[in-house]
């Protein structure tokens, strides 16, 4: 009679249905030369909480490439420094808005005392050139003023997606210019700019309204830079816009 502690059963004998899972473990542990055998969610991951598999790891960094900003797209470390920064014009631009003045405080001081020895508000012509050199001093000093007040006020900031300026007087404009609307940008260089080593920088919009904005006072050099790095920007949000 067969011993029932040597591990063999009888061929006739009725399976033990209960012994079924200790023997699935038991072989299991065997096919794996003792070592337990591993999940496949502990497999694909290493210590380090990375995934072995390529196919994970590619939807991973195509999900984090879909988070990317634009300026990181872009990939220009001198973007990324002068990011979110406010920036002055050049100081040379006030002398280029008190010249524009001139003509016009030339043309009415020469028609106020014109006008005052036509009609006989005074009597004589030195009396008359007295009013139009009162009236010419008075405009060209209202130019003056305000064209430091001006300078003081003028701001822009290039943001993550958008262009931001800040200037005025009296009324202070604020204007968002994003990327996404951008047709296309140029730099404009007049006679007086030139004389005077400055530049502008026209950014072109779509729609009626605000149709350009305008950056004066810049060096050729700062316009150029801004001009680039702005066409990119434009570009990479089109392009994200598009997706």
């Amino acid at each position: 009679m067969p011993d029932p502690d040597d591990g063999d059963e009888s061929v006739d004998a009725p399976p033990d249905r209960s012994a079924g899972p200790a023997a699935a473990t038991e072989a299991d542990v065997d096919a794996s030369e003792g070592e337990p055998l591993q999940s496949t969610s502990e497999s694909d991951t290493d210590g380090t909480g990375r995934s072995d598999n390529p196919d994970a790891s590619a939807a991973g960094d195509a999900a984090a490439g879909g988070d990317q900003s634009v300026v990181a797209a872009v990939g220009d470390p001198d973007i990324e420094e002068v990011l979110d920064e406010e920036r002055r014009l050049d100081t040379r631009v006030r002398i280029l808005w008190i010249a524009r003045r001139l003509v016009p405080a030339l043309f009415l001081g020469g028609l106020a005392g014109f006008l005052a020895f036509r009609f006989d508000v005074v009597t004589d012509t030195a009396t008359a050139a007295g009013v139009g050199t009162a009236v010419f001093a008075l405009v060209l000093g209202y130019g003056v003023v305000r064209s430091l007040l001006l300078y003081r006020s003028w701001r822009y900031v290039v943001r993550e997606d958008s262009l931001y300026l800040t200037r005025g007087v009296f009324t202070i404009v604020q204007t968002i210019v994003p990327y996404v609307r951008v047709q296309h940008i140029d730099t404009r260089r007049s006679a007086f700019e030139r004389a005077l080593g400055l530049a502008s920088l026209v950014v072109y919009t779509a729609g009626s309204r605000g149709a350009d904005v305008t950056i004066p006072g810049l060096t050729p050099e700062s316009a150029e830079k801004l001009q680039s790095r702005l066409k990119r920007l434009a570009i990479e949000s089109e392009d994200e816009d598009a997706v």
